[in-house]
């Protein structure tokens, strides 16, 4: 499946998985859909790399006060191993 990023009200949504080879493209097609969104909704991710991970950090920065919606595989992980909170935004 190809990944994909689309924007609907005030929600960006992903689809596929956010690897090294998607990310790229994602973030070239995420940066005119930033302004306004409150939420970022990863329900339709089948898995996040390392690069998936920076993506969604750098898309999360942009859109501060966003809130995650969904838990891919390895996000979880992804997000304990460099210290990131839920809005994946450094830990204290």
């Amino acid at each position: 499946m190809t990944a994909t990023v689309n924007r609907t009200a005030d929600t960006l949504g992903f689809t596929g998985a956010l690897d090294r080879s998607a990310s790229p493209a994602l973030w070239k097609q995420a940066q005119p859909l930033l302004a306004g969104v409150a939420q970022i909704d990863l329900r339709a991710v089948s898995a996040v790399d390392s690069a998936g991970l920076a993506l969604l950090a750098e898309i999360a920065a942009h859109c501060e006060g966003a809130r995650l919606v969904g838990a891919p595989a390895g996000l979880a992980e992804l997000r304990a191993a460099y210290r990131l909170d839920e809005r994946l935004d450094f830990a204290g």
